[in-house]
């Protein structure tokens, strides 16, 4: 079954008397788009993180958010080096007199400064494996909500194929005769233009006999149709955005061949109808995975 690229989960995840909180939105994308903001404390799991996105939401544009409270954020508080805080914050505290500025940010840039911070504030491994557990657990609320949408987006496709191909049932109610029509209009044209005996009729035959074969139309059909069971076979497939984009293009191709055969004002009209359908159908696979 088709999935969407729009999805939601969430998911909370208890330690002790502390929980992780970790929130996971998606978009459509053409690639994977990931912005992740997560505490200090897990950096270490940026990477493991990130990975674990990929493979289980695969493309879009994704925004997770992980989140410790403070019974856990602050459990194990990283450790600084005094002097060296002190060295940086006088010297900031010299440039900021040299130019009568404001010591109001001079505490937190010494804090930043280099070789100050002796430890980050690392989170315990009870703390990381609840992490990926409770991360497991949000990516599979995303794709059931991707899944939801998909079988929405699915519905839709299903009922635009459906009026193509009722298009199409009514271009082959139409195209019966029609060439053996054109070529008698144009035999008829021609006698009453040059009668009878003014033209050499086996040249003209020759000529119609090349003209109508522009105008048969029956391989197209026989594609257009093919296409469309393709199509909604494709739909099956749990990440078939792509393919199904491909199928259309070929779907919109045979509708562009049968329009110009057509010759034909009534044939002319469904092929406008099924083209209008088709758009339906490309703007839906933009959020499909």
């Amino acid at each position: 079954m088709l999935r969407s690229m729009t999805g939601f989960g969430q998911a909370i995840g208890v330690v002790g008397e502390g929980s992780i909180h970790v929130e996971v939105k998606s978009l459509n994308s053409k690639f994977l788009d990931l912005n992740l903001k997560l505490p200090a404390a897990l950096s270490e799991k940026d990477m493991e993180i990130r990975n674990l996105i990929q493979d289980r939401l695969e493309r879009g544009k994704i925004s997770a958010t992980i989140t410790l409270d403070r019974h856990l954020a602050g459990a194990q508080p990283a450790r600084y080096h005094e002097e060296r805080f002190i060295a940086h914050y006088l010297e900031l505290k010299k440039l900021a007199d040299r130019v009568v500025a404001p010591y109001d940010t001079l505490f937190e840039l010494a804090l930043r400064s280099p070789e100050v911070s002796l430890e980050e504030g690392k989170a315990s491994p009870e703390i990381l494996e609840k992490l990926m557990d409770t991360l497991t657990a949000a990516l599979a609320h995303c794709n059931k909500f991707r899944e939801d949408e998909g079988r929405v987006l699915a519905g839709k496709l299903g009922g635009y194929i459906d009026q193509i191909e009722q298009g199409l049932n009514r271009i082959e109610s139409l195209d019966t005769g029609r060439v053996d029509k054109i070529r008698k209009r144009l035999r008829d044209q021609v006698t009453d233009f040059f009668g009878e005996e003014g033209f050499d009729k086996n040249r003209l035959e020759q000529e119609l006999i090349f003209y109508v074969e522009k105008l048969d139309i029956h391989e197209e059909r026989v594609r257009l149709r093919a296409h469309l069971s393709y199509f909604r076979e494709s739909m099956k497939s749990a990440s078939g955005g792509k393919k199904l984009g491909f199928i259309s293009q070929e779907i919109g191709r045979e509708i562009n061949t049968i329009g110009s055969k057509a010759n034909d004002a009534a044939m002319q009209r469904e092929v406008v109808g099924m083209k209008e359908e088709l758009e339906k159908i490309k703007e839906q696979l933009n959020n499909v995975l």
